[in-house]
């Protein structure tokens, strides 16, 4: 019997106030989709199609308009402690050091936050021994504008992991960095998850970066954003850099850009 699913959208609309409910205007529609324990999925489609707005669904800073979503097993009723979160932009605060910033959830997310100053000794470790998984060991003490942008983007992971979720919501995370950045820290997320197995949802405009580091890639319409494409990733793994320069990874990418590409003309059938 096959385990339930960790994510479990059923028939999930969204519009963003009553008003827009009453026109029957949706940011996004009719969303099914189940994402197992430990998978690694990306989310691709044109600028405005609604990838932000099913990540706050996911992680229940917005409530559906309709239908249910599920994580672990539970309803989302209310903002998810289970997950972590990096965006574009590293937000990290430039008056705290990169070890300060990093240990924020664990300042603020019970049941963290009530054994803070008790266990904070154990926390530092747990934080120091993450930065030096990311390549960031000696760079504790240093302030954000004492980084480069690979450097704070790699931070911000190691703040959104440091809690331990089960799940990674990872928000257009390197869009902002040069190829060579970007490449480096794929390499380095898909370190973290294999070892850890968390749950990973990443949404990107990068075909490459989704092809390179997800289990399956699911292709959003325009908006109302709803799932038209769902292209499981075949590629063996572990994936090293490598795989990006032969035919049947580039195959995959011009696949999914074509989709993307037709997505005027498209029907809203999901193809598997």
């Amino acid at each position: 019997m096959s385990s339930p699913p960790f994510v479990d959208f059923q028939n999930v609309w969204l519009a963003y106030n009553d008003e827009l409910l009453a026109q029957n205007h949706f940011a996004v529609e009719d969303i099914n989709l189940q994402v197992q324990q430990g998978e690694f999925i990306a989310i691709v489609g044109p600028s405005g199609c609604g990838k932000s707005t099913f990540m706050k669904l996911t992680t229940g800073l917005r409530m559906p308009s309709k239908g249910r979503i599920l994580v672990d097993g539970a309803p989302v009723t209310g903002p998810l402690k289970i997950s972590g979160m990096a965006f574009q932009a590293s937000s990290l605060l430039p008056w705290r050091t990169t070890l300060d910033n990093v240990l924020l959830p664990l300042e603020i997310v019970e049941p963290y936050r009530s054994n803070f100053k008790q266990k904070r000794a154990e926390y530092e470790a747990r934080a120091v021994k993450l930065l030096k998984t990311v390549g960031l060991g000696g760079y504790e003490n240093k302030y954000p504008w004492q980084l480069s942008g690979g450097m704070q983007q790699r931070a911000s992971i190691c703040r959104a992991l440091i809690h331990e979720p089960k799940m990674l919501l990872l928000d257009e995370p390197f869009g902002a960095l040069d190829a060579f950045t970007r490449e480096e820290l794929w390499c380095i997320l898909r370190d973290l998850w294999t070892e850890q197995k968390f749950n990973v949802i990443l949404v990107t405009h990068d075909l490459r970066e989704s092809v390179f580091l997800a289990d399956t890639v699911y292709v959003m319409s325009k908006s109302p954003g709803r799932f038209v494409v769902k292209r499981d990733i075949d590629l063996p793994r572990p994936r090293d850099l490598e795989v990006t320069y032969t035919p049947a990874f580039t195959d995959i990418v011009h696949e999914l850009r074509g989709h993307i590409g037709a997505m005027r003309q498209n029907g809203a059938a999901i193809h598997q």
